[in-house]
């Protein structure tokens, strides 16, 4: 059932509530992979990494609203529950307990390029179906991008 009233074709609905979903569901384990780094790492460098995590989960978070409200917004109803993240995220998993340093940077880089990877994606299926959904991918991706600049250089010596 729809309560909101979608300003796009029902195709162009359904496909643009597509990519919005995977993309909120991917910010929600985002948020969640940085948030349980930032409690376990150890290592000389704890302090900035710690610190750095908290502004993933903080860009996360924020897009993840965006994206949800740009959703209900267009008539879809979004979905955030942990088994929906659990279930369809696409993001690699973490390790369990204290991670060094060093393999939280490697760790989270990795996670970062799997989300570009699928949000440049997206930004082209969005393209395609809704330029507003598109341009906020674009922003979301740009920060992305930021973040991941940011980790790489942590552990280049």
């Amino acid at each position: 059932m729809t309560i909101i009233t979608s300003p796009l074709a029902e195709q162009d609905r359904d496909d643009t509530g597509a990519v919005l979903q995977s993309t909120l569901v991917d910010l929600l384990d985002l948020s969640l992979l940085a948030k349980q780094a930032h409690w376990n790492v150890y290592g000389p460098r704890f302090r900035a990494v710690h610190q750095q995590l908290d502004e993933v989960v903080t860009t996360a978070r924020d897009y993840a609203d965006q994206v949800a409200e740009r959703a209900a917004a267009l008539g879809i109803s979004p979905d955030g529950r942990a088994g929906t993240v659990a279930d369809s995220s696409g993001l690699p998993a973490f390790q369990a307990g204290w991670i060094a340093d060093r393999k939280v940077v490697e760790d989270i880089v990795q996670v970062f390029s799997t989300l570009i990877g699928r949000m440049r994606t997206r930004i082209e299926e969005a393209g395609r179906s809704d330029a507003v959904t598109q341009d906020l991918l674009i922003s979301l991706t740009a920060a992305l991008e930021k973040q991941s600049w940011m980790f790489q250089a942590e552990n280049r010596a």
